[in-house]
């Protein structure tokens, strides 16, 4: 899980940048954004090159949410079709004092570019294999607190 602020103003094509250095990824893959409506509905393909609805470099994230797509998809392996889903969770005041985007919270370890699975679960394989030895014991979280993998995101 990631939270990031950006700037609406922003190209995808600066926030894939960000995302590969804070993500770990290789900048010299192939990668794209598919835009989603907030009912998941797909609307359009944006990649390095212009497929049709223009390149990574001409759309802003203004003109996503201005297209009510609220849900972007970045697709980091095309082979594999691994992606990223990236949510517009809400609007705050820009900030001049800021250098955007801004990595804001994080959980868990970062997916790896080129494997087709991700294995984040150490903690949930440990947690399962002591719930199997003594089925009787159950799991207490504090109200505001969810197993991993529950959080919303």
């Amino acid at each position: 899980m990631r939270e990031y602020d950006v700037d609406s103003g922003m190209s995808l094509y600066k926030l894939r940048e960000y995302m590969d250095r804070e993500l770990g990824f290789s900048p010299d893959q192939m990668t794209v954004f598919d835009t989603l409506s907030a009912a998941g509905k797909f609307s359009r393909r944006i990649g390095l090159f212009d497929f049709g609805d223009g390149s990574m470099d001409m759309i802003t994230i203004d003109n996503t949410v201005s297209h009510e797509e609220t849900v972007l998809r970045y697709v980091y392996n095309l082979t594999q079709n691994l992606c990223i889903e990236l949510r517009l969770e809400g609007e705050q005041e820009f900030n001049r004092r800021l250098s955007y985007p801004v990595l804001v919270a994080e959980k868990g370890r970062n997916p790896d570019q080129f494997s087709a699975v991700y294995e984040d679960y150490e903690e949930f394989s440990d947690r399962h294999a002591s719930q199997s030895a003594a089925p009787d014991e159950e799991d207490s979280f504090e109200d505001d607190e969810l197993p991993e993998g529950e959080e919303n995101v």
